[in-house]
C-alpha cells in the first residue's frame, strides 16, 4: 500500500481528471457552436418591425446571452481546473521518483570520487552549519544526504542501478487517491471512507436522479405540463369551434404559475372594460357570463385578459408588473398552441381519426397571436373568409385604411393580384399612406408566403386501393415568397419574441369533420428536410425494386426540391370500406393570416378482392378500373370556405346530436383510394 502522503498528492489528480473528462469534449462542442458560421434567419425589414426593437441586440443583450447558468457553470469548472493543475505542479516533487544521481546533478555511472565531490560541493551551499535556512536544511537532510549514502554504499548502489532504488526490487504499491482526512479520522478511516464513497457515488448521483425524474414526470412533449395536455386533451371537443379554443387555451397550468397581485386589480379592471367585447360577454345574460368569468382561477383570469389586449395591440399601456407578466404569457404561447394542436389532432374515433373543427380554430388562434389582431376580424365579410383580419396584419393598415379601400379590395388576394403601380396609386391616393408606408406593405407582401401542395395516396406494390389497405400519403410541399427566399421569419411586430413560421398539413373529411392524417412542416431546418427526403426516397425506390443507379437520381432529385423550397411529408392511414371520399388537404400557417391553402382530393376505394386482407371483406368478380380524378381547377365554394368565426358564437351544439350526425357520416362514407391532386396557393 503506498504511503498516505503519496495518496494525497494524488487526489487532485484524480479530481482533475473526473472534471475533465466531461468538460473538454462539452467545452470543445460549445466552442464549436458558437464559432459555426450558421445562416442567419432573415427577418422583416419594414419599419416597424424595426421599431419594435426584437430583432436588435444590444449591448446587454449580448452579455445576458452569453450570462447563463451553462455558461458559469462552464467557467468555474475551467477555474478549479487551473487551480487543480497549479496544485499539482507545486506537489510534483513532493511524487517524484528517488534517483540520487539526479538529486547530486551528476550523470549515472560516475565513480566515487565524483560523487564525494558534488556532496562536499552541495554541503557548502545546503549545510545546516552553511546555511541556516529551514528548507536548506530540510532539503539537505531528507535528499543530499540519502543520496550520498546510497550512491557511496556498494550494495545500495547496485540495488538502485539495477531496480531503480536503494533498497533493491519494489514491489508492486497501490493506493488510494484520496485526502489524509478521509483515510484517518481517530482510527475509523474504513467508516469513513465508506460515508465518502456511499455519499459521493450513491446518494448524490440518486439524489440528481430523483430530483430530474420528478420534474421530467411534469411535463411531456415541447417542454409542456402533463396536467396542461390532459386538460386540454379533456376539453378539446368534435363541435368546438374556433371562436372558442380560447377558452380551452387560457386552461394551461403553466398560466396558474402566473402572479396574482393586489395592486394588479384595478388595471385589470380597465382592461376587462377595454376587451369586454371581445370575450362574448355581451349577450341575453351577460350578468352571469360576467359573474362566471370571473369566478375562474385569478391567475387564467389574468392570462385571458392579457391575451385579448394583446390581440387588439393595447400592451403599451399595461403597467411595469403587468408588462413582465405579458411577456411570460405570450412566451409560454407558441408552445402551448403547439400542444393544444396536438391534442386536436390525436386519434379519437374508433376508425384512428381525430376532428378538423378544433385544429382549424387552434392555428388561426395561433395566427391571431402572432399577429396581433382580434379574433372578431376574422368574421367572414366582404367576399374574405379571414375577414379583415388578412389585411389587419399588413403594416400601417387599420380599420379606416381598410375602410377607404374597401371599393377595390376586398381581400388580401386583391391586393396581391394588383400590380406595383396600381398598389402604389392605391395605397397613396385612396388610403393616403406615405412613400416609405407604401414600401413598408410592399416589403412584407414580399415575404409572405405562397404554398403548393402535390399529393398522391397509394398502395404501395398495387394497381389500387382496396379497403383494409394501408395507404402511403404522400405530399410534396412548395413554398415560394415574392422576393425568392425560402426560410424567413414573419412580419409580426406587435409579438415581442421571434418566432419562426410552422405549417401544420391536415388531410381531412370537412364533411365528417374528420382529420385522416395531419403532420408539422417547418421550412427553416433545411438539413432534416434533406435527411428525410432522401430516406423516404431511397426507402421508397428500393420497395419498388430499382437499381442502384435509378436510386440514387430519384434521392438526388428529392434533395434538389428541398433545396429548392419543398419539403416531403409521408403518412400511412388505413383504407376504410369501399366507396368515394371527397378530402380537402390544408396547409396552414401558424404565424401569417390568408396564406393557407386547401386543396380538393377526389378519391376512390374499391372491394377487396386481393388474398390476406386486414379486416377487410374479400369480394369475388372483376376489379374495377381505379379511377383517379385530379381536381386542379375545382371551384371555390364560398360558403364552405368561410371562417367559422361567422357562426353566432353564442350557440352550443348538443354533444348527443353531434355524436349521432357523425355516426350518420361515417356511415355514408364508403372508402379511400388512389388518387393525386395538386394545388396552387389560395389566399
Amino acid at each position: 500500500m503506498a504511503d498516505t502522503g503519496e495518496n494525497s498528492a494524488l487526489f487532485p489528480v484524480f479530481i482533475l481528471s473526473i472534471i475533465a473528462l466531461p468538460l473538454v469534449p462539452y467545452t470543445i462542442l460549445k466552442i464549436l457552436r458558437a464559432t459555426s458560421k450558421k445562416e442567419k434567419s432573415i427577418h422583416c425589414e419594414c419599419s416597424v418591425c424595426s421599431r419594435s426593437g426584437k430583432y436588435h441586440e444590444s449591448i446587454f443583450r449580448r452579455i445576458s446571452k452569453f450570462s447563463t447558468c451553462s455558461n458559469f457553470t462552464v467557467l468555474l469548472l475551467w477555474v478549479i481546473v487551473g487551480f487543480l493543475v497549479y496544485s499539482i505542479k507545486q506537489s510534483s516533487r513532493e511524487i517524484e521518483a528517488f534517483d540520487p544521481f539526479s538529486i547530486l546533478g551528476l550523470e549515472p555511472g560516475v565513480s566515487e570520487s565524483v560523487i564525494k565531490k558534488a556532496y562536499r560541493r552541495l554541503s557548502i551551499q545546503y549545510h545546516p552549519d552553511k546555511n541556516p535556512d529551514p528548507a536548506a536544511n530540510k532539503y539537505f537532510v531528507e535528499y543530499i544526504s540519502k543520496a550520498y549514502q546510497a550512491l557511496t554504499d556498494p550494495v545500495s548502489r547496485e540495488n538502485f542501478e539495477k531496480y531503480g532504488h536503494p533498497d533493491g526490487r519494489q514491489g508492486f504499491q497501490m493506493g488510494i487517491a484520496l485526502p489524509q482526512f478521509m483515510l484517518d479520522f481517530n482510527g475509523a478511516s474504513s467508516g469513513i471512507l465508506l460515508i465518502w464513497i456511499l455519499g459521493g457515488f450513491v446518494l448524490l448521483p440518486m439524489a440528481f436522479g430523483v430530483v430530474y425524474l420528478s420534474r421530467a414526470s411534469k411535463y411531456g412533449g415541447s417542454y409542456i405540463r402533463r396536467e396542461t395536455l390532459a386538460t386540454y386533451f379533456e376539453l378539446v371537443k368534435p363541435s368546438l369551434a374556433p371562436s372558442k379554443i380560447m377558452d380551452v387555451f387560457i386552461k394551461a397550468a403553466e398560466f396558474m404559475d402566473i402572479p396574482v397581485r393586489r395592486a394588479d386589480d384595478e388595471p385589470l379592471q380597465e382592461l376587462f372594460k377595454l376587451v369586454k367585447s371581445e370575450l362574448n360577454l355581451d349577450g341575453k345574460n351577460a350578468r352571469q357570463e360576467q359573474a362566471k368569468f370571473w369566478k375562474q382561477h385569478p391567475a387564467i383570469v389574468k392570462a385571458e385578459l392579457l391575451i385579448q389586449a394583446h390581440l387588439l395591440r393595447k400592451a403599451d399601456t399595461f403597467s411595469s408588473n403587468l408588462q413582465q407578466d405579458y411577456k411570460h404569457v405570450l412566451q409560454l404561447t407558441p408552445r402551448l398552441l403547439e400542444g393544444l394542436i396536438k391534442m386536436a389532432t390525436v386519434p379519437r374515433t374508433a376508425k384512428g381519426h381525430s376532428w378538423l373543427r378544433p385544429a382549424i380554430g387552434t392555428v388561426e388562434l395561433s395566427q391571431c397571436i402572432i399577429q396581433a389582431v382580434p379574433l372578431s376580424a376574422r368574421k367572414a365579410g366582404s367576399g374574405s373568409s379571414d375577414g379583415v383580419a388578412s389585411l389587419l396584419q399588413l403594416p400601417h393598415f387599420s380599420d379606416a385604411v381598410i375602410t377607404k379601400i374597401a371599393k377595390k379590395v376586398r381581400t388580401l388576394q386583391n391586393l396581391q393580384d394588383m400590380t406595383l403601380q396600381e398598389r402604389a396609386e392605391l395605397l397613396s391616393d385612396v388610403a393616403g399612406l406615405s412613400a416609405a408606408e407604401v414600401q413598408d406593405v410592399e416589403k412584407v407582401l414580399e415575404l409572405m408566403p405562397r404554398a403548393t401542395i402535390e399529393v398522391t395516396c397509394e398502395t404501395e406494390g398495387e394497381e389500387g386501393i382496396q379497403e383494409g389497405d394501408i395507404v402511403t400519403v404522400q405530399a410534396w410541399v412548395a413554398l415560394r415568397r415574392a422576393n425568392g427566399l425560402i426560410k424567413a421569419l414573419p412580419h409580426a411586430p406587435y409579438y415581442p419574441f421571434s418566432k419562426g413560421e410552422n405549417f401544420w398539413f391536415l388531410l381531412a373529411d370537412a364533411n365528417s369533420n374528420d382529420v385522416w392524417f395531419s403532420e408539422s412542416i417547418k421550412f427553416m431546418d433545411e438539413a432534416a428536410a434533406i435527411t428525410t427526403a432522401s430516406a423516404i426516397t431511397e426507402a421508397k425506390m428500393e420497395a419498388s425494386g430499382a437499381n442502384m443507379e435509378e436510386i440514387a437520381a430519384a434521392v438526388k432529385d428529392a434533395v434538389a426540391k428541398v433545396k429548392s423550397g419543398c419539403r416531403l411529408v409521408l403518412g400511412k392511414i388505413q383504407a376504410p370500406q369501399a366507396g368515394t371520399y371527397n378530402l380537402n388537404s390544408h396547409l396552414m400557417c401558424d404565424t401569417w393570416i390568408g396564406c393557407d391553402t386547401k386543396t380538393n382530393l377526389k378519391l376512390k376505394i374499391l372491394k377487396r378482392i386481393r388474398a390476406g386482407s386486414r379486416g377487410g371483406h374479400v369480394a369475388e368478380g372483376v376489379q374495377e378500373e381505379n379511377d383517379v380524378e385530379d381536381e386542379d381547377d375545382i371551384e371555390e365554394d364560398e360558403e364552405g370556405d368561410q371562417s367559422e368565426y361567422s357562426e353566432d358564437e353564442d350557440e352550443d351544439e348538443d354533444e348527443d346530436e353531434d355524436d349521432e350526425a357523425d355516426k350518420k357520416n361515417n356511415t355514408n362514407r364508403k372508402g379511400f383510394a388512389n388518387g393525386s391532386a395538386r394545388r396552387k396557393g389560395r389566399k
